[in-house]
């Protein structure tokens, strides 16, 4: 019995963990659009923030609802309070600095960068 209650603590508390945003993606963000308009993004544990470079912010809940790393390529499913699912993808596999925001539909939507502003082809330059 003392196994069963320990084992189901153990599986409530990865699920607890499980919803709030990742380590790796945590923080500040220099985002790009593919017209190359500029962003600034902010993850926390259950919400973000996108920056214009007017200085308009807008800030959406989200739990994390994935993880999946294949040849030590990290992708955080993340979906938002209104339904809508992205991908965050760190591409290079020994650099999480540098990543891409994808739609559900693995369309990129933003490149990020936790020093400068990216475009989506310096992604697989580097």
């Amino acid at each position: 019995m003392k196994k069963v209650s320990i084992t189901l603590l153990a599986i409530l508390a990865v699920i607890l963990v499980g919803c709030s945003g990742s380590d790796t993606y945590r923080g500040s963000w220099k985002a790009t659009d593919s017209k190359g308009a500029k962003f600034e993004l902010f993850f926390d544990a259950k919400n973000f923030t996108v920056k214009d470079s007017s200085g308009k912010s807008e800030k959406y809940d989200y739990s994390q609802n994935s993880v999946e790393i294949e040849n030590s390529v990290a992708t955080y499913g993340i979906q938002l309070g209104d339904g809508r699912g992205y991908q965050i993808n760190f591409p290079n596999a020994d650099n999480e600095t540098l990543g891409l925001i994808k739609d559900e539909n693995g369309n990129p939507i933003y490149t990020i960068s936790r020093k400068d502003y990216i475009k989506y082809e310096d992604i697989y330059k580097l």
